[in-house]
């Protein structure tokens, strides 16, 4: 079977600068991979690589192939058939990434019209928005009737993020990519969120990338690894073997970066 997601020699240019160097990475439906690195080391412009979704200024080269279809160089209007079936992406800052001036409910109902009427039975009144009351019950907000109506600078941190995953499984995408979800959520809700991605990716049987410098937070989420340093692929593997027994020096001080912190905030220093 050939791999959801395949990445062969990805390179990501600015004008004066290679941020990511010839990556690759293959990603069977069902699959949890997980992408890390200190802030730069090139995770986020891989996941933007793969969905053709670069900023102007930035180049690809090499090849992604995306459900078997050739991402690299391909017009958005052939893009457009892949994003929210294919693929889907929940961003770090949903306050951002969410429409300001549109209430929750009608932001969540865009994409399930669009994947209604991708399955040929289009949906509209009453039976698009039961739809979008029963996805915000699915990613567990509460009082899903008033969420709808509000918007977003209305709501919680944790809040905007469950809407932001509800408008990315909306499609039923085949792979999910999850950069930084979790970001400048409290603990508990950092938890409740993990939870919630890892219940979604398995009774949708979706392939996960998951995007993250919270080593914790990679470890449960995901079964394979790759580190990356300044835009290259230092090390790869299962994730228990590379955080157990890891091979290269960078991986090795991201860890011990990781449980001096971890001790800082239990008082053990």
């Amino acid at each position: 079977m050939s791999p959801l997601l395949e990445i062969t020699g990805l390179s990501v240019r600015s004008a004066t600068k290679v941020l990511v160097d010839t990556l690759s990475l293959t990603l069977q439906r069902g699959e949890r991979l997980g992408l890390i690195g200190e802030s730069g080391s090139g995770k986020s412009l891989t996941a933007l690589a793969a969905t053709g979704l670069l900023a102007p200024g930035l180049r690809a080269s090499g090849s992604v192939k995306l459900a078997g279809r050739e991402v690299v160089g391909a017009a958005d209007r052939d893009l457009d058939q892949l994003r929210g079936k294919a693929v889907a992406i929940v961003f770090q800052e949903p306050l951002t990434a969410l429409d300001p001036l549109m209430r929750v409910g009608r932001q969540i109902r865009e994409p399930l019209r669009r994947r209604a009427r991708r399955d040929g039975r289009p949906l509209s009144g009453q039976a698009l928005d039961a739809a979008v009351l029963a996805i915000m019950v699915d990613v567990a907000l509460p009082d899903p009737v008033r969420i709808a109506r509000a918007y977003p600078h209305e709501l919680s941190g944790g809040q905007r993020q469950r809407v932001a995953i509800a408008m990315a499984i909306a499609c039923e995408p085949d792979l999910l990519i999850a950069d930084e979800p979790t970001t400048a959520l409290d603990v508990t809700t950092q938890a409740e969120i993990m939870a919630l991605l890892d219940r979604l990716v398995r009774d949708r049987n979706m392939a996960l990338l998951f995007i993250s410098h919270d080593l914790p937070l990679v470890a449960s989420a995901v079964e394979q690894v790759i580190v990356l340093r300044q835009g290259v692929a230092v090390e790869s593997g299962p994730v228990a073997r590379v955080f157990s027994e890891p091979a290269h020096d960078y991986t090795r001080s991201l860890l011990s970066a990781a449980r001096r912190f971890d001790a800082a905030l239990e008082g053990r220093q």
